[in-house]
């Protein structure tokens, strides 16, 4: 139904303009009583041996969506409903910002790809606190940033002030620093910096009753040198893990007009480069911290060859626009199979 009717409507219509479309519309007809139910039975899968275990969180399934769609924890509970094991919001920077001017995001549709530059579009913390005082019981990863106007050396307390804030509301945390849309940005994925940014969120972490895991999540763009490098920073700062990746600079072998576009690429040309990153993590590290796979998912075949590569769970986004929510409920159903 969905890629039959729903998308080529969505498709012919401004990309930003589709999803605020698309919210709206869910919003709507989750409030018809009856509606959350019927979606629920149509998309939810449950079943024990999908349930994973993973830093410490029990997940129902291992099928999470990715940040960047939820940005302001607006949507989590009805798009749970369509049967995510767990939803990342953000990315959360302190204060509120409008992001890059627009036209800033473009479906490559011959790639079943798209290119952003929202540039951490969203409301501010506090806006977001707002929205997540409402959960019940959806397991909610908080993905950080710092404001563009704040500079790098000051970028462990915009980073400090977003955990410290949503540290009562969500479930994890994802340290951002390799979004390729904020100036500058990834030069914090640098040994160094990101040493001093992980150790003082450990150290906020560290005073809490109980503490929550931080995950940091990096670039595919990165050399088999500089992902040593992030195994040795992982387990210097003890965090929990690690998402492989966010979306790459690369535009390599893309088909679409708008393939030059400025900003972070998404979708399946990246199926090949995450996994690859995923496998070199693992691998490498003596399986020693869980992973986070996403990149590129639009099929059961795909997400499979995520976890078989090393990953504890995955997240969709670009697969998830382009394939619909069947593709949550087919990956379930292959798992419970195998």
């Amino acid at each position: 139904m969905y890629k039959r009717f729903i998308q080529p409507i969505l498709f012919s219509l401004d990309p930003e303009k589709a999803h605020h479309l698309t919210f709206s519309w869910l919003k709507f007809i989750h409030k018809i009583p009856g509606i959350p139910t019927l979606i629920r039975s149509i998309y939810k899968v449950e079943h024990h041996s999908l349930e994973r275990e993973v830093f410490g969180i029990k997940f129902k399934n291992p099928v999470g969506l990715a940040a960047g769609l939820d940005k302001e924890a607006k949507l989590y509970k009805e798009l749970s409903n369509l049967g995510f094991g767990f939803i990342e919001i953000g990315t959360i920077t302190p204060k509120g910002q409008p992001g890059n001017p627009k036209k800033r995001l473009f479906r490559l549709k011959a790639d079943k790809a798209i290119i952003n530059r929202m540039g951490f579009n969203n409301q501010g913390v506090e806006e977001a606190i707002k929205q997540l005082k409402k959960n019940k019981n959806v397991i909610i990863g908080g993905n950080i940033g710092k404001n563009k106007i704040t500079p790098n050396e000051e970028a462990v307390n915009d980073y400090s002030i977003c955990f410290e804030k949503l540290f009562p509301y969500v479930d994890y945390f994802v340290v951002n620093v390799s979004s390729p849309n904020t100036p500058n940005l990834r030069t914090l994925q640098e040994k160094e910096p990101l040493t001093l940014l992980l150790n003082s969120l450990q150290k906020l972490n560290l005073q809490k009753e109980k503490q929550k895991p931080i995950l940091l999540k990096i670039a595919p763009d990165l050399t088999d040198e500089q992902l040593l490098d992030i195994i040795d920073i992982v387990k210097d700062t003890k965090i929990a893990g690690v998402i492989a990746t966010n979306t790459t600079i690369s535009r390599e072998g893309l088909l679409s007009p708008d393939k030059n576009e400025i900003g972070g690429l998404s979708g399946k040309p990246l199926t090949k480069r995450s996994t690859e990153v995923i496998r070199f993590l693992s691998e490498r590290s003596g399986k020693s911290f869980p992973i986070i796979g996403v990149g590129g998912i639009h099929s059961v075949e795909d997400a499979l060859e995520k976890l078989e590569a090393g990953a504890s769970l995955i997240q969709l986004y670009t697969g998830f626009i382009y394939e619909g929510p069947k593709l949550i409920k087919d990956i379930n159903k292959r798992l419970i199979k195998k």
